[in-house]
């Protein structure tokens, strides 16, 4: 009995580590996200300046340093609005996008996800995620370009592309852009969109003059700024790419900023950008042809983040034509969504664009069949409570052997105690005479461990999902509770909302986490209290400490746990009944007020 209550400590105190880290770290990040996390992403990166309408190949810096042409500083930053009425533009417009497409540089540097709002009211601001560069801090963009030498300007940041009037991108209408550089190399873009996130960006090249030329694709997401709230170990954040045989690439804000630039090895596969929790940016470069992925950070006129690539050259004979296929991906990084166009569009790994963890065998099979169940249910906390049944089900054999096991102990335990006694100066003895009767009685003093094992990595896995999946994002439950991935918002200490009290958020003890400490204490009180005084305040401060910790998780852990606590109270009280053992929670509640009436 006492090494598995010294396991149980341990389990329990490994799920202490993640609550401290919770509570200190993430929940006060989490209060302070509010709009600064749903502002999607902001900043950009640029490096060597020129001023607009510079041709381009006096744009890039010396050979080995840069290939990628980058736009002229920013002097004086505008406003969003400013910004955007401040250049020619197309109008985007789809089920799930607004925006526009600039026509300097042709950028991707206005859009707003209609389907997302900074909080649960709905009529609160939709989700920023690509602002133009002028608008300093708050700059982020993705652009396609040329770059090559002697050759004349080409396709970059500052190139004014021409469109015909009154065109509107949507998803059955695309674009048509043209640019023609004093070279007689003429490009024709066709910019197409799908109605969710992904865009199709068809190039044509034509060489009409009468010299052989060799151009040079390349891409790039380029934000002003790192997230204002910083990222936590549970989810990344920053530039990331899956690169062909290197795999999967993140780059932390803090690395590119302590390197300044990090280069994997080319490769002809794969994809790159900048994530955030809930929404990414990323380019796919065309299949047909090598590139060089490169991430990187500069701080001259401003911190500025980049995940580029540059592509092998593409030579045109004159009066030949070449096409090329890119995409780029910006929206929302919904589960069903990216894995679809890892199918469709057979881009490798894409899913990975979500931060499933080092437990992702375990973390997205848990997530697929909370939302296989949700789409029945119509609610992720009644999909939740359904699947911490199913799991029950699974591990009821498991449970109902330790259940047992446990019955049989508690049948032992005044035989224990008389051992305790008999062999107190014999620790060695006392040992070896309990591990006779263990395997007399066929006991494993462990086994009542294993449904709290059994529930750990659950517990990891279902806080992985609700913090990193955009799908809980404002996930409703009943009443009160309107956003499972947020932390309870009522609390004891202003009477759950009747006393007009802003409080601190450790103060913010809701009714889930006082229902989670309430069956906590009860479960514990099913067993026999520990001979240790030392084990006995443990166990009788834990669901006091828990409540208060748990207090800053996602509600929809905490509903979990309360309602994993409340049928396995069930679940042991019918099992050890069965197997004719006493249930010790009344016996122990009433010690537990006599202790108190007789000190006081």
């Amino acid at each position: 009995m006492e090494n598995n209550r010294n396991f149980l400590l341990a389990m329990v105190l490994s799920i202490a580590v993640l609550v401290g880290w919770q509570f200190f770290v993430i929940s006060p990040r989490m209060s302070d996200e509010g709009a600064a996390t749903t502002t999607a992403a902001e900043g950009s990166l640029q490096s060597p300046t020129v001023p607009a309408g510079t041709p381009q190949e006096q744009a890039v810096a010396p050979a080995g340093r840069e290939s990628i042409p980058q736009a002229a500083a920013q002097v004086d930053t505008l406003t969003r609005d400013a910004a955007i009425a401040a250049s020619p533009r197309v109008t985007l417009d789809t089920p799930s996008l607004t925006g526009s497409i600039n026509l300097i540089g042709a950028r991707l540097d206005d859009l707003r996800l209609k389907n997302y709002h900074e909080t649960v009211d709905d009529s609160s601001p939709t989700i920023v995620l690509l602002s133009p560069e002028q608008t300093g801090h708050d700059g982020y963009f993705a652009e396609f370009g040329y770059t090559g030498q002697n050759i004349g300007a080409l396709p970059g940041p500052t190139t004014r592309w021409q469109a015909d009037e009154g065109q509107t991108l949507t998803p059955g209408t695309p674009i048509r852009l043209t640019y023609t550089n004093e070279r007689g190399i003429e490009f024709v873009r066709e910019i197409s969109v799908d109605p969710n996130a992904m865009f199709s960006i068809a190039d044509s090249i034509t060489n009409a003059g009468d010299a052989a030329v060799s151009v040079q694709p390349y891409g790039r997401v380029v934000r002003h700024s790192k997230p204002q709230v910083a990222s936590a170990w549970v989810v990344f954040e920053g530039l990331i790419g899956y690169l062909g045989d290197s795999g999967l690439n993140e780059v932390t804000y803090s690395k590119i900023e302590e390197e300044g630039r990090v280069s994997p090895a080319a490769t002809n596969s794969g994809w790159l950008g900048i994530t955030d929790k809930y929404w990414a940016t990323t380019l796919i470069p065309d299949t047909g042809a090598s590139f060089q992925p490169g991430f990187r950070f500069s701080s001259d006129n401003g911190s500025r983040y980049q995940s580029e690539y540059l592509s092998e050259a593409v030579n045109l004979q004159p009066g030949e034509t070449r096409e090329l296929l890119t995409r780029a991906f910006a929206g929302p990084k919904v589960v069903s969504l990216v894995d679809g166009y890892q199918d469709s569009l057979g881009i490798p790994e894409f899913s990975r664009l979500i931060d499933w963890g080092w437990f992702r065998f375990l973390t997205r099979p848990l997530f697929y069949v909370i939302d296989w169940i949700y789409n029945f249910t119509g609610n992720f906390g009644i999909a939740i409570l359904l699947v911490t049944v199913m799991l029950k089900l699974v591990f009821f054999p498991l449970a109902n052997k330790s259940y047992k096991s446990m019955a049989k102990m508690k049948n032992v335990q005044p035989l224990m105690m008389e051992l305790r006694e008999k062999y107190a100066d014999d620790r060695m003895k006392q040992q070896q005479e309990m591990m006779r009767i263990y395997k007399e009685e066929k006991i494993n003093p462990a086994a009542g461990c294993w449904p709290v094992l059994v529930q750990i990595p659950v517990f990891f896995a279902l806080y992985k999902v609700l913090y990193v999946t955009i799908e809980m994002r404002h996930a409703p439950f009943f009443g009160w509770i309107q956003d499972l991935a947020a932390p309870d918002p009522t609390s004891i200490f202003n009477l759950f909302g009747l006393i007009p009290l802003t409080l601190p958020h450790f103060l913010m003890i809701g009714v889930w986490p006082i229902l989670m400490g309430i069956t906590m204490f009860i479960q514990m009180k099913l067993n026999p209290t520990p001979p240790d005084p030392t084990q006995q305040m443990i166990f009788t401060w834990m669901p006091i400490l828990f409540t208060f910790m748990l207090a800053s998780f996602p509600a929809g852990l905490v509903i979990y746990w309360t309602w994993n606590n409340f049928l396995s109270i069930i679940q042991q009280s019918v099992i050890m009944k069965r197997n004719g053992a006493k249930i010790e929670l009344w016996d122990n509640l009433r010690g537990v007020f006599r202790r108190k009436g007789s000190e006081a």
